[in-house]
């Protein structure tokens, strides 16, 4: 596997940190959007970045606010439910990718938590032809409104089976998708999915969720 290396991802007028991680043997790559008051060192994220990599599946993690941003957020939390503006930074990260030779030809997938699956689930309504897989944890789908019915991408929702007013959430977004889709619900796992192997269990559904929605053609980097 190659080393992770830090890349600095221009959009929306400012830099974003990010980690990006290639299998040599790769057969897509997805981009992690974190939820509200999160960053791409989400223990959680990573966490299920390092069983997709396992999985031949290339990463990126990184920041969808700048530090600056991140520190204003936290007295006054105006950002984190601005999926517009969250789904236009991971879009732009998509385009980044896109235009490195090294890694431009593979398939995308989004990974979104809390708020950052809403900004997924918007970003691959608007990319329809690059993004084939979207998987959801413990996700606000519901905050991508009328960009639901535009998804293309295969969809898959994870959440809680103790997480109840997120799951009604979810049965309401996933109804109004038109794509391949999928809802999984783990039995005992809250909203952060703290408990013993529940996280496990989210990240064997992504990873088998991805392989299974990319192409199996694999790329030598």
């Amino acid at each position: 596997m190659k080393e992770q290396q830090a890349v600095t991802i221009p959009a929306d007028g400012v830099n974003l940190d990010g980690d990006l991680t290639v299998p040599r043997d790769v057969r897509g790559l997805v981009l992690f959007a974190h939820g509200s008051g999160s960053s791409r060192r989400s223990p959680r994220n990573q966490y299920v970045a390092r069983v997709l990599q396992n999985a031949g599946i290339g990463t990126l993690l990184f920041d969808l606010l700048t530090p600056r941003e991140e520190q204003d957020e936290h007295f006054t939390r105006h950002l984190r439910f601005d999926v517009g503006m969250l789904a236009g930074r991971l879009a732009e990260a998509a385009r980044w990718v896109a235009g490195r030779g090294e890694i431009a030809q593979l398939e995308l997938g989004f990974f979104g938590a809390s708020t950052g699956a809403a900004a997924a689930l918007v970003a691959a309504s608007q990319m329809r032809e690059q993004v084939k897989a979207v998987v959801s944890r413990g996700g606000r789908p519901d905050l991508a409104g009328d960009a639901l019915p535009h998804v293309q991408a295969a969809t898959l929702f994870i959440v809680g089976g103790a997480d109840q007013v997120v799951i009604d959430l979810n049965e309401q977004a996933f109804a109004r998708l038109n794509c391949e889709k999928q809802m999984e619900i783990i039995p005992g796992a809250t909203h952060l999915f703290e408990e013993r192997g529940t996280l496990e269990k989210v990240a064997e559904l992504a990873a088998d969720w991805f392989q299974s929605h990319f192409q199996l053609a694999h790329h030598n980097l």
